[in-house]
């Protein structure tokens, strides 16, 4: 899969490739960016697969399978990232509460936004402001895109099986304690 990397932004290239080697059809990665640009510009908004295919103009299965296979993520990864990477923009550069931030990208529930940010971040939005402000002043001299690109959320793996995970490495230290 070749790459190449717009103001931060992954964008596949006519000439990926899916993991057999075919090519995909560079209409329909046209499309499935169409979509995309979409949740990027309005990652607030419920963006249901049904939605994004028919944005793109294919159906579900076809836009769900496409996109992974494009991007190297699932729709719904992309858009949790693309959340998370906004809210902290919003805390490190703004004064608003937790909570107007939370519902402004796109979060129904405060303690779902402070479960899932804390899930992918690894700290909680409140510590992430903190760490923020205490570090502002030494990237005073760093270029605010290259800010940017380090604060990027990593989700190579859904949240889900993160926790997953976590409760896995507690039933284990609990139970190696037990044996003990």
């Amino acid at each position: 899969m070749y790459w190449t990397y717009t103001a931060g932004d992954m964008r596949a290239t006519a000439s990926s490739t899916c993991s057999g080697g075919e090519s995909q059809d560079p209409e329909l990665l046209r499309r499935l960016l169409r979509a995309k640009d979409k949740m990027d510009a309005a990652s607030h908004e419920a963006w249901p697969v049904q939605r994004l295919a028919r944005v793109s103009g294919v159906s579900e299965a076809h836009f769900a399978r496409s996109f992974k296979q494009a991007f190297g993520v699932p729709p719904h990864r992309y858009l949790l990232t693309r959340r998370i990477e906004r809210a902290s923009a919003l805390l490190r550069d703004t004064e608003l509460p937790i909570t107007e931030i939370a519902f402004q990208t796109g979060w129904e529930s405060l303690g779902t936004f402070g479960r899932t940010f804390r899930d992918i971040t690894g700290e909680s939005p409140s510590a992430v402001r903190a760490r923020a402000r205490a570090a502002a002043h030494e990237l005073g001299r760093v270029p605010a895109c290259i800010v940017s690109a380090a604060h990027r959320p990593d989700l190579t793996i859904a949240v889900s099986e993160k926790r997953r995970r976590a409760a896995d490495d507690i039933n284990d230290a609990s139970q190696s304690k037990e044996m003990q």
